[in-house]
């Protein structure tokens, strides 16, 4: 079986604890309007044309999006990085797109990655069958789980899909025992009301368990923005503006009241 990678990302320090290796699985369900990975959203290989520009000349050429990974490729890239991630206490993250889209092989992976000892986290959106999180627990050390929106019309105006599934699926997590990181993307004009950040603080308030480790707010920016014209994908946000620095802690100073630890980024 292999697993179709957009990108493998070695020394990354934003996807779970210590240095890690990231591999960035492609297809997601998902649509949401700031998404800074619009690579990873087709299921499928892409080939796109690449300008390249020296002095007054530009050159085109093609590049294919997407390579298929075995699980004996990836722990071979991870046996290279080893002393680091030991070193850092830190281990392998699947992220995306979506990981769950390509759930056969991303349980064989995390299942593999457990056999020789590393650490394992799994960056998701929520969205996929209860069964499929199931699977995975025992082979999953870290959840870094989004909380887009509370709303559920909201929430599909945002990004496609309903927010039932991903919720029960955040509930279930919490009572699994493993660690869970919540996400939680600012996107100004959004999801920034004080109404919303009311109720999400009080939602994390209310159900959390000793599960849940922190809390990671990630601040709106528009450095994929360039992404889409390459994968002629219409970008809808090019008139909104990340949020101030002195609005992210306001709101990190907001979360921090449900007692759990709160930081701004990944």
């Amino acid at each position: 079986m292999k697993g179709l990678i957009f990108s493998v990302k070695r020394y990354s320090i934003h996807d779970g604890p210590g240095i890690r290796v990231t591999f960035f699985m492609k297809g997601c369900p998902l649509s949401c309007l700031w998404c800074h990975n619009p690579e990873g959203i087709s299921p499928f290989q892409e080939t796109v044309v690449k300008h390249n520009r020296v002095g007054d000349k530009e050159f085109n050429s093609n590049e294919e999006v997407g390579k298929f990974y075995t699980v004996g490729t990836m722990l071979g890239i991870l046996g290279k990085e080893e002393v680091f991630m030991n070193q850092s206490k830190g281990g392998v993250t699947f992220s995306g797109g979506e990981p769950m889209h390509q759930f056969e092989f991303l349980f064989d992976a995390l299942k593999a990655c457990k056999e020789y000892g590393y650490h394992t986290a799994v960056d998701t959106s929520g969205y996929a069958v209860k069964e499929n999180f199931e699977s995975i627990i025992p082979f999953t050390d870290l959840f870094l789980f989004d909380i887009k929106h509370l709303d559920d019309t909201k929430h599909i105006e945002l990004t496609g899909v309903s927010n039932r599934t991903i919720l029960d699926n955040y509930l279930l997590l919490l009572e699994s025992g493993r660690d869970i990181i919540v996400r939680i993307p600012v996107i100004p004009g959004y999801n920034d009301d004080q109404e919303h950040l009311n109720r999400l603080r009080q939602f994390i308030t209310t159900t959390k368990t000793e599960s849940l480790k922190k809390i990671n707010l990630l601040p709106f920016h528009k450095i994929g923005s360039s992404k889409y014209r390459r994968f002629n994908i219409p970008y809808s946000m090019g008139n909104v503006e990340p949020p101030e620095k002195e609005k992210m802690q306001i709101i990190k100073k907001f979360f921090m009241e449900t007692g759990i630890p709160v930081k701004i980024g990944g």
